[in-house]
């Protein structure tokens, strides 16, 4: 009984030498690791969502997808009855063709007023020689009458040819201002008919927009997710009908501590490891950080100026992009799964 006991003595210091010893390698190890490591198990996987609502109202015709699966950019998801914008469409092109009608009309009525105008300026220029002719002959009889040349009447004659002429050279020059007036006139109405132009074409550049509208296409490539549309149904412009998570646009979102931001910087190492997928090898970058912490930027911010102040450590969303990861483990990772991050913060 003496030995045994004496050999019972002696293995419990071992077992606690042992332990100590293990126990010093591990603290060890912890600590080393943490001199080189800020780890946090608050972050999850995060990505680019689309949504997508209807621009324009009606009744879906066609759905061209099923929630879940992958889509392109592009492709047309869900196609509403178009007949009503097709319509419109037709009333604008309608209203364009009169308007185009309307400025052959006005550019006929210039070119036909400029052509009097013409006419009255060469009216303008014969009234003038038989003027000139008139008056030289009226000068020319005024002085023969004064010596009896010629009789009384030959100088009325003569006088009378020169008013005549007077007031043929004043009517040609009222026509040649009045034609002119209705050149301005028609050149006006050409600029209403252009601006109605323009205006019809804006008409059916709208109209022609709203019925694209009504081929609602996938703004990215990716899974379609939040299907809320059925074929029949009455949409409103402004309502949302799925989501897309676009291809390509998965990182992680790990909310730090205020009091580990320290020696976090752009570009540093980490290590992810997803909790659905623990054996993956997945690696990435410390990419930036966001401008406001997770709680200032909630629905209801606490307000510290209030009440009585519990001081807590807030922590900060940093988004890190993945720079490596299987293939097969990258399409499987979805917005919203938890992930453990640890940033390499020494070599």
């Amino acid at each position: 009984m003496t030995t045994e006991k004496k050999n019972k003595n002696k293995v419990i210091p071992i077992i606690l030498g042992v332990l100590i010893v293990l126990g010093a390698i591990f603290g060890t190890k912890e600590y080393i690791y943490y001199t080189k490591h800020v780890d946090t198990d608050d972050a999850q996987i995060d990505g680019d969502i689309s949504p997508v609502v209807a621009r324009v109202g009606g009744y879906v015709q066609e759905i061209g997808f099923e929630e879940n699966t992958k889509v392109n950019e592009g492709d047309i998801l869900v196609k509403l009855d178009d007949s009503d914008y097709k319509v419109k469409l037709e009333q604008a092109m309608a209203g364009q063709k009169g308007a185009s009608a309307g400025v052959g009309v006005s550019e006929s009525q210039i070119a036909a007023t400029s052509a009097n105008t013409s006419t009255a300026k060469a009216n303008i220029e014969a009234a003038r020689v038989q003027l000139n002719l008139a008056q030289k002959d009226y000068e020319r009889y005024a002085n023969l009458v004064k010596d009896g040349s010629i009789t009384q009447q030959q100088f009325d004659q003569a006088k009378a040819q020169k008013e005549s002429a007077q007031a043929a050279f004043t009517a040609a020059n009222d026509q040649y201002v009045a034609a002119v007036k209705q050149v301005g006139t028609s050149q006006s109405q050409l600029a209403v008919s252009n601006n109605g132009v323009s205006q019809r074409q804006s008409d059916v550049d709208f109209a022609k927009l709203q019925l694209s509208y009504t081929n609602i296409k996938a703004p990215a490539a990716g899974i379609v997710s939040k299907k809320n549309v059925q074929k029949g149904q009455l949409v409103q412009a402004g309502q949302s009908l799925f989501s897309v998570v676009n291809e390509n646009s998965i990182y992680v979102t790990a909310n730090f501590k205020e009091t580990q931001l320290e020696e976090i910087n752009p570009g540093l190492k980490v290590k992810i490891e997803v909790d659905a997928y623990p054996d993956a090898d997945i690696e990435g970058a410390v990419y930036n950080f966001a401008p406001i912490t997770g709680a200032k930027g909630s629905l209801l911010p606490p307000d510290n100026a209030t009440g009585n102040f519990v001081k807590v450590i807030q922590r900060v969303p940093v988004k890190i992009k993945i720079t490596k990861a299987p293939i097969d483990i990258l399409a499987k990772l979805r917005p919203g799964m938890s992930v453990k991050v640890s940033v390499s913060i020494k070599d």
